[in-house]
C-alpha cells in the first residue's frame, strides 16, 4: 500500500502548527499571533498546460502581532523531486493571492530522501532586465541531522527525526531518543499516537533492531526505563489489537460474501451483531 505522504504531513503540521514554526522559523514565530488561527479549506488548482491537478497542502489564516490585517501561511510538503517545483510554488502564490487578497507566507517542506540543493526562488529574467523574482521559505529535512534536535522537547522535532539525515546503523539509537522525547513531553494519548504513527511509518525497525532497542532501554536510569518500556508495550498492544481486528474483518467479510446472515456470523465468530455489521461495512 502506498503512503499518503501529504496527508500524514498535513495532519502532523496542522496539529502542531505553532511548534512547526517555532522549530524551523523562530524569527517568524516571534511575529505571529497564534491566538488567531484558522485552517482554510483545501484549494485545488488545474495546470492547463500540463493537464494535471494539484491540491495545496495546508493553508493557515492568522495575524501578526500588533497588526489588524490577516495573513495566510501556505505550507507545501514536497515528497519527490520535481524540477518545476519553484514555478508551481509561484503559481500557487499568485492564485492564492488573487483569491484572498492577503499577504501570503509560502513555505516549502522537502521531505524526500535524496540530498540535493533545492532552489528557493522562481525568476523571469530577460537580457534587458529581470521581470520577476519570487522567493519562498524552504526546509530540506534530509540535510538536517537528527542528533541536533533530540534535546528539543518539540513534537514536530520528534516526529521529523524519521525524515532527517541519519545512517542505517543509527536507526536504533534514533528511535530510543524519539521515545525519550515522547516521555519527556507528556502529551495526551491522541497526540502521542499521532507522533508514534508518523515516526513508525518512516522508520520501521526489524525484529533484531527491536531486540537491540529493548536491551538499550533496559540500561536506562530506573524511572526513565519504566516510562519508556510502558510506552513501547502500550503501542505493541495497540498494534496487536489492530492486527487482530484486521484479521477478523477479513474473516467476517469472507463469510458474509457467502450469503450468511449477520446473526449467524455473530454466533460463529463470538462477536456482537453490531460488531459484525461494522466489520462488513468497512469494505
Amino acid at each position: 500500500m502506498s503512503i499518503d505522504h501529504d496527508r500524514l504531513f498535513k495532519e502532523l503540521i496542522q496539529t502542531f502548527f505553532e511548534e512547526f514554526i517555532l522549530l524551523f522559523f523562530p524569527t517568524m514565530h516571534e511575529h505571529i499571533d497564534f491566538r488567531h488561527l484558522s485552517f482554510l479549506s483545501e484549494e485545488l488548482f488545474t495546470d492547463v498546460t500540463a493537464g494535471e491537478k494539484y491540491r495545496v497542502d495546508l493553508l493557515v489564516e492568522t495575524k501578526l502581532k500588533g497588526e489588524d490585517g490577516l495573513v495566510i501561511v501556505h505550507i507545501e510538503n514536497q515528497s519527490y523531486v520535481q524540477l518545476s517545483f519553484p514555478e508551481r510554488m509561484f503559481i500557487y502564490f499568485s492564485r492564492l493571492y488573487e483569491k484572498y487578497r492577503k499577504p501570503i507566507v509560502p513555505i516549502a517542506l522537502f521531505s524526500y530522501d535524496t540530498v540535493r540543493n533545492e532552489p528557493s526562488t522562481f525568476t523571469l529574467p530577460f537580457p534587458f532586465g529581470q521581470i520577476l523574482h519570487f522567493q519562498f521559505f524552504t526546509i530540506e529535512l534530509r540535510k538536517k541531522h537528527w542528533r541536533n534536535y533530540i534535546q528539543q522537547d518539540n513534537p514536530i522535532a520528534a516526529a521529523l527525526l524519521s525524515k532527517m539525515g541519519y545512517t542505517e546503523n543509527e536507526r536504533v539509537e534514533m528511535k530510543k531518543q524519539f521515545l525519550r522525547m515522547l516521555v519527556r513531553m507528556e502529551l495526551d494519548e491522541a497526540k502521542q499516537r499521532l507522533l508514534f504513527g508518523f515516526f513508525e511509518t518512516y522508520v520501521k525497525l526489524s525484529d533484531e533492531e527491536e531486540q537491540q532497542l529493548r536491551s538499550e532501554v533496559n540500561e536506562m536510569e530506573a524511572k526513565e526505563k519504566e516510562q519508556v518500556m510502558e510506552l513501547m508495550i502500550s503501542y505493541e498492544r495497540k498494534a496487536l489489537e489492530k492486527g487482530r481486528k484486521q484479521g477478523m474483518k477479513h474473516i467476517v467479510q469472507a463469510i458474509a460474501r457467502k450469503g450468511i446472515d449477520v446473526k449467524e456470523i455473530a454466533y460463529m465468530t463470538e462477536l456482537s451483531e453490531e460488531e459484525v455489521k461494522q466489520l462488513i461495512e468497512e469494505v
